[in-house]
């Protein structure tokens, strides 16, 4: 190998064109073998998942949660939060009660914004399930300069921001809340829960639209891969049950109208599916460090293998009809893992009930995982769309999936569309599947491709 003057000097030259055409292969190859040498470096740390907290519609507690998921219950209802009788869209996978104690101080659970609720109760309740009570002693062991939150929201404080605008123009300025721009904000409700917990690590925001959740979980899996920390909150949450929301998509044209039967109304795949149902809630992961995780007793649920992001860059809303973005994203993230298709044996779907992303998901994997053992289920057909915070909670359904040996149905598949298979989606009632790696799929308006991958715990 080139002494380093000798190799500074021939790139220098290099750059400047004054080598002959030979030379500068020669020294091409002589960079190639320099960079080969992280390949000798260690191999990224390995990420498991040591807790999982959620607030949803089917319940607030991860096995009451999947059991009902199990069981094909819906969490879809009238709303009760506003009245909406003139609305063309008169139901949604609302949270009728919210029980904060213990995980909200009174002061703040009357002046907060729902989605920062949301955020706080899922995250101390992941920390809890992780053997590490928000304000006990375990969590105050830790190195908590190494511990990060990364929880994020499409929406953001929708109804603090409403409130706002309307004090604004019914009263003036002066009257606005001195919270509204803090509480609207995408990023406080994660560093609000930073702020409880005292995680001094990496701590940021990502809003992807309905990708939010599963660009969250990436980027945590990265910073401890990385080393930038040992453990993180990874998750997302949103809470736009309110009228400029449920307006906001009516005016879209993307919300369903079965108002004769809520319950029916979110049916992936099925022909008779008019539009997505609205969710909320928030669901938020304990991603660590592999050894840390050992090291502390911790249980361990499942492990994170990888993941990809891509963009359709086609349309705000509308899928690209051919899938490549989809397609990219699932390849891109079957590579991350240095596994083959076959070992993907169970895909929690995106599966929102509209007309043109359902069949252009469907599609998409079966070009990616067309084997016999694949299975593939949607839990917005129970629970609705959470927006930002649907890959969160669907990463929780996933890992106890992973955990529990057994795939929740895909509720309202009575009808489906040609070519979808109902061996491989698993419609009607619960499902024994043994899983080896499981993938969750979330796309979101403006192009946004993502997936993350897990499989059974390091024995």
């Amino acid at each position: 190998m080139l002494g380093s003057q000798s190799f500074l000097g021939k790139r220098q030259a290099f750059r400047s064109g004054k080598l002959p055409g030979r030379a500068r292969c020669q020294t091409v190859r002589v960079s190639a073998a320099v960079h080969d040498i992280s390949k000798t470096e260690k191999a990224p740390r390995r990420v498991v998942v040591t807790g999982m907290g959620l607030v949803s519609c089917l319940g607030h507690d991860h096995d009451e949660f999947y059991n009902n998921l199990l069981a094909g219950k819906s969490g879809i209802t009238n709303i009760e939060g506003f009245p909406c009788a003139d609305y063309t869209t008169r139901f949604a996978g609302e949270i009728k009660s919210l029980d904060c104690t213990g995980y909200v101080t009174k002061k703040f659970e009357k002046r907060v914004d729902a989605v920062i609720k949301y955020i706080l109760v899922a995250g101390k309740k992941a920390l809890g399930d992780a053997g590490l009570a928000w304000d006990g002693q375990e969590i105050k062991d830790l190195d908590r300069m190494r511990c990060g939150t990364l929880v994020g929201t499409a929406m953001g404080g929708m109804t603090s921001f409403a409130n706002a605008v309307e004090a604004l123009e019914t009263s003036g300025y002066r009257k606005m809340n001195p919270f509204c721009i803090p509480f609207a904000i995408t990023n406080m409700g994660g560093a609000m829960l930073a702020m409880d917990i005292g995680f001094m690590g990496p701590n940021y925001s990502i809003s992807t639209a309905c990708a939010t959740g599963n660009y969250c979980i990436m980027n945590s899996a990265e910073h401890i891969r990385r080393g930038d920390a040992d453990l993180m909150l990874a998750g997302a949450g949103d809470a736009a049950i309110i009228p400029s929301g449920i307006g906001g998509f009516i005016a879209c044209k993307a919300l369903s109208k079965r108002n004769d039967d809520p319950a029916a109304a979110s049916r992936p795949w099925d022909t008779d599916r008019d539009g997505f149902v609205m969710g909320e809630g928030a669901g938020v992961l304990v991603l660590e460090e592999y050894e840390h995780a050992k090291a502390r007793g911790a249980r361990i649920y499942a492990e994170y293998v990888g993941g990809a992001v891509t963009c359709d860059a086609h349309h705000m809303t509308e899928p690209q009809p051919e899938g490549k973005g989809v397609i990219m994203c699932l390849q891109r993230a079957l590579a991350s893992t240095g596994l083959s298709a076959s070992d993907v044996n169970y895909v929690n779907a995106h599966a929102t009930s509209t007309q043109a992303g359902d069949m252009a998901e469907y599609r998409a994997i079966n070009t990616v995982f067309n084997h016999s053992d694949l299975r593939i289920n949607a839990t917005k057909s129970m629970i609705g769309h959470l927006l930002g915070g649907a890959s969160a909670v669907e990463a929780v359904a996933t890992i106890k999936a992973i955990q529990t040996g057994w795939l929740h149905p895909s509720i309202n598949l009575h009808t489906p569309e040609a070519g979808v298979d109902l061996v491989r989606v698993v419609a009607g009632a619960k499902q024994h599947h043994p899983i080896k790696v499981a993938l969750s799929n979330s796309f979101g308006f403006g192009g946004h491709n993502s997936c993350v991958m897990f499989k059974p715990p390091p024995q």
